[in-house]
């Protein structure tokens, strides 16, 4: 999800600087909502678990992708599927993204520490080969959705409203819940709280938290994908761990604090025009083999607690003197 995400601000550049362009995205039915907002776009939903999966499916794709007169492919993905896509759309130009696995590898080894090319300058480096020259330099996004009614009491008109968005795909990206309870506590006090998850076990959790405090409530599996773009689109800050979440936030123009355990920015994974300042690292003086992987499947033992070295303090200082 938060690679879909990751691509609407590139994208967004691209049909303002190139209107005269028509754009067909290739992803999953359930991301259509993410491109609303775009202007000469369609999205052609792939069904990798029904008629596209596998060899032959890929095969069908081909064939109904050559019908509408696709020119040229930017594949911002570079997976075993897409690569295969490639072989059957022959004779078309077909960039695909260079990820930098060498580079990557080399900064989870311990080789190199420093800031690599962000995701989005490869997202536009793809476009810049198909003869698209783009500038992320000035970017714009989407206003803030007029909210119907019973997603208007989600939200506070007196109050500042912050999402927290606690879960990551991997427990060694998450701030432990302990402690985020202690930031919830304190940015509750003046803030309105929304939360944000998936899965019914994270539900659970949240709806837990909600009990617990005034000023908070929990959003997760109680809208659709496209009702909680339009909440999250009201937002003045969102807090999230490196995933998804932050992503969605940054893609609608919504100023993000993300939290790192593991992971780090310099792998090129910060939400899109957010200021440095607004990521939190882990002390890599405690432990100094960060970034231990690039997605956090992958760390030394005790190195799932690594984002406890966030004081909650730290936290809510920097959303308040963002807010």
């Amino acid at each position: 999800m938060g690679d879909v995400a990751m691509t609407i601000p590139v994208i967004r550049a691209f049909t303002q600087q190139y209107p005269e362009i028509k754009v067909t995205v290739l992803t999953r039915a359930f991301f259509v909502p993410f491109f609303r907002d775009l202007n000469n776009v369609e999205v052609f939903p792939v069904e990798v678990k029904g008629k596209h999966k596998g060899f032959l499916g890929l095969y069908k794709l081909s064939k109904e992708l050559r019908k509408i007169d696709v020119q040229a492919v930017a594949d911002l993905h570079n997976v075993l599927r897409s690569n295969i896509l490639k072989l059957f759309l022959f004779g078309k130009p077909f960039i695909q993204i260079d990820k930098g696995r060498k580079e990557k590898k080399a900064l989870v080894s311990g080789e190199r520490f420093e800031q690599l090319r962000t995701t989005h300058q490869r997202y536009a480096e793809v476009f810049n080969e198909l003869g698209f020259k783009l500038d992320l330099s000035s970017p714009t996004f989407p206003k803030k959705v007029a909210l119907k009614k019973h997603l208007n009491v989600l939200l506070s008109d007196s109050r500042k409203n912050i999402g927290i968005a606690p879960f990551a795909a991997h427990k060694s990206k998450m701030y432990p819940l302990d402690l985020m309870l202690k930031v919830i506590d304190q940015l509750s006090e003046n803030y309105k709280v929304i939360l944000f998850g998936g899965g019914r076990k994270e539900i659970e959790i949240l709806n837990g938290v909600e009990s617990k405090f005034d000023n908070v409530i929990n959003a997760a599996g109680k809208l659709s994908l496209n009702e909680e773009l339009d909440v999250i689109s009201n937002l003045d800050v969102m807090l999230s761990m490196d995933s998804g979440n932050a992503h969605i936030a940054a893609m609608l123009g919504v100023k993000v604090v993300t939290i790192w355990g593991v992971t780090h920015p310099f792998a090129g994974f910060t939400p899109f025009n957010q200021p440095k300042d607004y990521t939190l690292m882990a002390d890599r003086s405690q432990y100094p083999k960060i970034p231990t992987s690039v997605y956090g499947n992958k760390y030394p033992e005790g190195y799932e607690k690594a984002a406890s070295s966030i004081e909650p303090k730290t936290i809510v200082d920097r959303i308040k003197s963002i807010i």
